[in-house]
């Protein structure tokens, strides 16, 4: 019998200063079975720094036709795909292809997905936004993350501030660019 998804129910103050954007979200979020504590965050985390009317997160690992999170406008037209992780050069291509605008997030090793998508074929490659989390306090806080949490958000020139019960982490944001031959 399949393990069933953990559902995480959190709350965000977002306060992304780079946009001038002011929301709070209440997220109900299923972590999949095979999916890490730091894999849902930098979900989680994509999610508020790329937040717009019509965003959401689709079944993630169990839709292998849908990136992790998707912005569709009022036509239900994907207005942006969004990777998390280390996605391959075809799913990249395609969802070029299908959304005006695609972003990948990793907490894994930058250089490793650089390389895994040098020189391959992916559709306006020059236009995906590849945004990299620093891991260390992206893993310290996903080990805090309960079942039930709240926390502050705000995002600055690059870093995310999340202030979660007493305790605060700095995120650095690094954005790349996939390299063409």
């Amino acid at each position: 019998m399949a393990e069933a998804s953990t559902i995480y129910t959190l709350g965000i103050d977002l306060a992304d200063l780079d946009r001038n954007l002011y929301e709070q979200l209440e997220l109900r979020v299923a972590r999949h079975p095979s999916e890490t504590a730091v894999f849902m965050l930098a979900r989680v985390l994509a999610y508020c720094l790329e937040f717009t009317a019509g965003i959401e997160m689709t079944p993630g690992v169990s839709s292998a036709d849908l990136p992790a999170i998707v912005a569709r406008d009022l036509t239900g037209r994907i207005t942006t795909w969004i990777e998390i992780g280390m996605p391959d050069a075809e799913r990249l291509h395609r969802g070029s292809r299908a959304a005006d605008r695609v972003a990948v997030y990793t907490h894994r090793d930058i250089r490793q997905l650089l390389a895994q998508l040098a020189g391959k074929r992916i559709h306006r490659a020059d236009a995906v936004v590849i945004r990299a989390f620093d891991r260390a306090p992206l893993e310290d806080l996903a080990g805090r993350l309960e079942r039930r949490s709240s926390f502050g958000l705000t995002v600055s020139e690059g870093e995310l501030l999340v202030a979660l019960g007493s305790d605060t982490y700095t995120i650095a944001v690094t954005d790349h660019q996939i390299l063409q031959s």
